[in-house]
């Protein structure tokens, strides 16, 4: 018996949260929101899907007929696996560490800003210029003009104990 009223709180929370982050978007207040805002909602829910990852979840949430708009009743049970499921979930500090303690070859504790920008947009998913330059501007120590990536990681990284 406490198992199951222990399910249903969990869902029932975890409905509210889904509720909470598309009612910020729905400026309508009609129960959608502009596709283009899909990928800013989940990863408000604590989810980072690859951008292959979310356009597959897009085209699974948008209708037949695409409208350009994300309905809230197929939006919620598709949200509501993913958060469940505990998918797309962001990477740990240690691990964005080690990440970083590979391409800095030198093992000199930094990495220059052309170094991760190069990085950044030539290997793997590529980041945008806009989006590089959003980083570089939190990351890269004034005073020294590199991104001492320790305090970068930490910075990137998300505290999991919500």
């Amino acid at each position: 018996m406490a198992d199951k009223y222990n399910a249903e709180t969990i869902i029932s929370e975890t409905h509210k949260k889904i509720c909470n982050a598309f009612d910020v978007f729905d400026h309508e207040s009609n129960k959608t929101v502009d596709v283009r805002e899909i990928g800013t909602i989940i990863r408000s829910l604590g989810c980072y899907p690859s951008e292959a990852e979310l356009h597959d979840i897009i085209a699974e949430l948008e209708e037949e007929e695409p409208t350009g708009f994300v309905r809230y009743e197929r939006f919620l049970p598709t949200m509501t696996k993913i958060l469940l499921e505990r998918k797309f979930r962001p990477i740990t500090e240690d691990l964005l560490l080690q990440a970083f303690e590979v391409l800095d070859q030198q093992k000199k504790g930094y990495l220059e800003p052309e170094e991760l920008t190069r990085y950044l947009t030539q290997e793997g998913e590529p980041f945008t210029q806009e989006e590089v330059e959003e980083m570089l501007s939190a990351a890269v120590d004034p005073d020294k003009n590199v991104i001492l990536y320790k305090d970068f990681v930490s910075m990137m990284t998300i505290d999991d104990h919500r």
